[in-house]
């Protein structure tokens, strides 16, 4: 078994889903039909025309028909991947029929959206044997039609313990001769039927954090070559707890969110890319808040932090916790340990590009110095730190640059936005770094 993934998408930061028939609609496939055209930032990595949950029961017939006809329709122009979602469960042979019943329907050449189908999603999975099952449906639904095996991709979503469970062994599994695992690309969380599946309990209802099963998918998805993306974030006004929970995710190495509208769509695109201006962080106590920039300085105007001069000393307060220091060495020490800078793009770019200038020269290791002077209650202060540079640093670094330099080759719909915010030159150089 490898785990160098097998398709062409190495990041996937967005899927969205979207209703495949709807009752009471003159056009039942409207949704469909305006995410198909959906372009630039507000287009996902992943569109997954969704005949599961996003869809009743009674229309899910006609939901295949119409994703086969709205995806023979528009599917050519569509700028990310189709991934349709059919039904499927561990426990119901009738619900596993059905969903490869719709799998013909959607692949039916004759119906002309093949072609741009680039594989299933398939939900509510169990154990291995259960995830060999639908591999084995696509495997016939590629024979049925005289596609190239393993030319549909598989994606799974984990919404029980057993698949939890299930994703250990997939190292062993893929890659066997009894199977065509190895069509799998994605891994995603389904938080909701999971907690049901768990039994799992809130005083409020609400659902459980479940970080170690982002932790466990991205660590599965790490070690057999695929991709993570957690699941839906359901309150989708709270823009501040979408972004939040981007950041925890990607600390995970989990780049990729489920998506509900094309708002969201927006967020997940840029979230996982490096900022456009460098920032500093400061933390008041359990929480990091943003300085201001002003002329040059980075200013604090909130109420957690105070700073005042006594005598040849200074008094910091962060919360409920005095400080009192004998220098302006000791205040800059401790302001060192409370702030954090947030490189951007262009800044990431240089420091790869002095660190390959360094190789060249052959040298193993440079420091690089990041400076700042920071006001709080009035007094100003010089701050500066260094990081040591070396290979391992380097290749860390170059993880939000090879996840931007994907988005550029596999996105050209949206190299407009990247130029404009990052401007053309800082595009260019992003592209050439670590090649």
């Amino acid at each position: 078994m490898s785990d160098k993934r097998k398709h062409d998408r190495a990041f996937v930061r967005t899927f969205f889903t979207t209703p495949t028939a709807e009752q009471g609609e003159d056009d039942p496939a409207k949704k469909l039909r305006g995410a198909i055209g959906l372009r630039g930032m507000q287009a996902p990595d992943v569109w997954v025309p969704d005949n599961e949950d996003a869809t009743a029961p009674s229309m899910r017939d006609e939901g295949a028909e119409n994703v086969a006809e709205v995806v023979a329709e528009g599917g050519a122009d569509f700028p990310g991947e189709i991934h349709p979602r059919v039904v499927w469960h561990r426990d119901d042979p009738g619900t596993r029929y059905r969903g490869f019943q719709h799998m013909l329907t959607i692949a039916d050449p004759e119906k002309g959206a093949v072609d741009h189908v680039d594989g299933f999603v398939i939900p509510e999975v169990g154990g291995i044997d259960d995830w060999k099952k639908a591999d084995e449906f696509i495997t016939i639904v590629e024979h049925e039609y005289d596609l190239e095996e393993g030319s549909l991709a598989m994606s799974v979503i984990v919404e029980s313990g057993a698949a939890e469970l299930a994703m250990e062994r997939l190292r062993d599994e893929m890659g066997k001769p009894d199977n065509n695992l190895e069509r799998l690309f994605l891994l995603v969380d389904g938080e909701v039927d999971y907690t049901k599946d768990m039994r799992a309990i809130t005083p409020t209802g609400a659902l459980p954090p479940w970080a170690e099963l982002r932790h466990n998918t991205s660590r599965a998805a790490s070690a057999a070559g695929l991709i993570a993306v957690d699941g839906p974030y359901d309150d989708i006004r709270d823009v501040e707890g979408y972004r939040e929970r981007m950041t925890e995710n990607q600390a995970k190495g989990m780049t990729g969110i489920w998506s509900l509208t094309p708002g969201q769509v927006v967020e997940a695109n840029w979230g996982p890319l490096p900022p456009e201006e460098s920032y500093w962080l400061v933390d008041e106590g359990g929480r990091e808040v943003e300085l201001e920039r002003e002329d040059g300085v980075e200013v604090y105007d909130g109420d957690r932090i105070s700073l005042e001069g006594a005598g040849d000393g200074y008094v910091l307060t962060v919360g409920s916790d005095e400080r009192r220091l004998a220098d302006e060495d000791e205040l800059r020490e401790e302001l060192l340990a409370l702030v954090d800078y947030v490189p951007s793009m262009n800044d990431v770019v240089d420091s790869m590009e002095e660190f390959e200038e360094a190789k060249e020269a052959g040298r193993g290791a440079i420091a690089m110095t990041r400076s700042a002077t920071i006001r709080i209650d009035g007094v100003e202060v010089d701050v500066s730190s260094d990081r040591m540079w070396d290979e391992a640093t380097y290749q860390a670094m170059m993880v939000p640059v090879a996840l931007f330099q994907d988005v550029y080759e596999n996105r050209p719909d949206q190299r407009d936005d990247l130029a404009e915010r990052y401007g053309e030159d800082v595009v260019d150089r992003a592209m050439a770094v670590g090649s």
